[in-house]
């Protein structure tokens, strides 16, 4: 099974993860952990060319095309070869980012940004998305937070410094995406504390397992 988790900067998805995944690893579940984009050593190099702050003036298609490339390159060295395993994959970020965040958020066309996902998937989509739902200013001001405290400015990237209504446009994309395909879809409140909020999403995760295993 491939699940996703989702959601607009500082919603906690990345502190959620690991959790999860041990949980699941627990009740016997084969779990593979990746992040997007990254998770291999050729996206990670593109990662570091898309989060760099150095590079504003980075072309919105150049954005788009260097993501999908690192999702390209994942797919096929690491997600697709462990699903035909038969184990789960939980990865941090993966297609619908592109549509929030380049479509909903930049304003590229989505039709043509769906053609493009379908190449650079090879049409593999995942069989639930959790979405870490929260408000805007709060999500900035976690993000915020998590670099001061973690004394590493250069975690604050060149999607983070995007104005205020981008972040806000992102959030709203991403409720988009739900209502147009609510099956694959559960929303997690993220305003809540990271336990409760954890405890969503092992309970989401195990309906679905087990109405998988039902099927």
């Amino acid at each position: 099974m491939f699940i996703t988790l989702e959601g607009p900067d500082g919603s906690g998805k990345s502190s959620q993860m690991n959790p999860l995944a041990d949980f699941l690893r627990q009740s016997g579940y084969p779990v593979l952990v990746t992040r997007e984009p990254g998770g291999t050593a050729i996206s990670d190099q593109i990662r570091s060319t898309l989060m760099d702050l150095k590079n504003e003036g980075m072309n919105p298609r150049t954005e788009i095309l260097l993501f999908l490339a690192a999702r390209a390159q994942l797919i096929e060295q690491v997600i697709r070869p462990h699903l035909e395993q038969g184990g789960i994959v939980l990865c941090d970020r993966y297609a619908d980012s592109t549509l929030a965040y380049q479509g909903y958020g930049g304003g590229t066309d989505l039709e043509v940004l769906r053609s493009l996902l379908d190449f650079a998937t090879g049409g593999l989509k995942p069989d639930l998305t959790l979405l870490l739902d929260l408000d805007v200013r709060e999500g900035l001001r976690r993000r915020q937070a998590s670099v001061l405290q973690n004394s590493s400015p250069g975690e604050w990237n060149r999607l983070d410094a995007n104005p205020f209504a981008y972040h806000q446009r992102v959030r709203q994309g991403y409720l988009e995406l739900v209502r147009l395909e609510p099956e694959r879809w559960v929303v997690i409140d993220a305003n809540r504390p990271p336990e409760l909020v954890q405890a969503d999403l092992r309970a989401a995760v195990l309906r679905r397992l087990e109405a998988a295993h039902a099927a």
